[in-house]
């Protein structure tokens, strides 16, 4: 949490495909066998939290999700680590969705018992990609995330179920909603994702110190616990989860959001990397059944 000083183990979570297809990286998973494999994987390398998603796009596509392989994964991941926290995507909001649709996969989820993290994207981004050799950015049509009533209303339903949620601040005015929220009394338990703009990734505050500590200073006095992530960049590679660890937070890592040409790692190559370097900074990597106590106090 911000300002404490004795710094508990890293929370290291594994965002395992995301959009990334197999012509970025052959090693990422998307079948559900490959998804289950790199998870274990992943936890054996000192991951504590698994967030995978389907083959579904998460814009210009489908906007109910199917749980069905989600299920499939996660009752194996499951049944080797009882405990594991588990979290899903969600589509992004359309002129034509409704919330409840978006989140019908995630509702199915909890009632088949098995979602240990909910998810929240607390606004919405416009996706830009940057251009190649120096050329014009590749903007894409589409914005992705949550209206802010859409964002009221998850929160709520996470709050009445008790169940936590993984909340994506990718632009500073999504924090600032969510900070809102935490003052008004109507947020749940939540792990705020920082996600920082790597070099592929035009959006919010960039992968370095000035990028992390203006969210810091935002969040400090709140006691809210927050995980730091570079999406589109290297999160080890750019010195954010080394000042991450530092200033007591946790850190994402995955082929979701890692993009290094023309390195290619597997997913537990990545985590492996983030928990050797909590080893060195005097904080080691978290289990899986430490994470609630660490990140919540239960």
């Amino acid at each position: 949490m911000v300002g404490v000083t004795a710094h508990p183990p890293v929370v290291i979570e594994a965002a395992l495909n995301g959009m990334t297809t197999r012509d970025r990286n052959p090693h990422v998973p998307r079948t559900v066998d490959e998804i289950v494999d790199s998870g274990l994987a992943c936890v054996d390398a000192g991951a504590s939290i698994v967030h995978n998603h389907n083959d579904e796009p998460n814009f210009g596509g489908a906007t109910r999700h199917d749980a069905e392989p989600y299920l499939a994964a996660w009752r194996r991941l499951l049944g080797r680590h009882p405990g594991l926290l588990l979290h899903p995507t969600t589509a992004g909001a359309t002129p034509d969705s409704t919330v409840e649709e978006r989140f019908a996969h995630v509702t199915e989820l909890h009632e088949a018992g098995v979602l240990g993290l909910g998810t929240c994207d607390a606004g919405t981004i416009a996706i830009a990609f940057t251009g190649q050799d120096g050329g014009p950015p590749v903007a894409r049509s589409e914005t992705f995330g949550n209206t802010a009533s859409d964002v009221e209303w998850a929160l709520r339903w996470f709050k009445e179920r008790e169940v936590p949620v993984h909340v994506s601040i990718f632009e500073p005015g999504m924090l600032r909603l969510i900070l809102a929220h935490h003052r008004a009394g109507t947020l749940p338990r939540v792990k705020i994702q920082l996600y920082l703009g790597g070099d592929r990734m035009l959006f919010g505050l960039g992968a370095n110190a000035t990028g992390l500590n203006a969210y810091l200073e935002m969040l400090d006095g709140t006691g809210l616990p927050w995980m730091a992530a570079v999406m589109g960049g290297d999160v080890t590679g750019s010195g954010v989860a080394r000042l991450a660890m530092e200033r007591g937070g946790h850190v994402r890592v995955g082929l979701e959001d890692h993009f290094d040409p023309p390195r290619a790692p597997r997913n537990e190559e990545l985590v492996a990397e983030v928990a050797e370097l909590a080893q060195t900074n005097g904080r080691r990597p978290a289990t899986p059944g430490e994470v609630p106590q660490i990140l919540w106090g239960i």
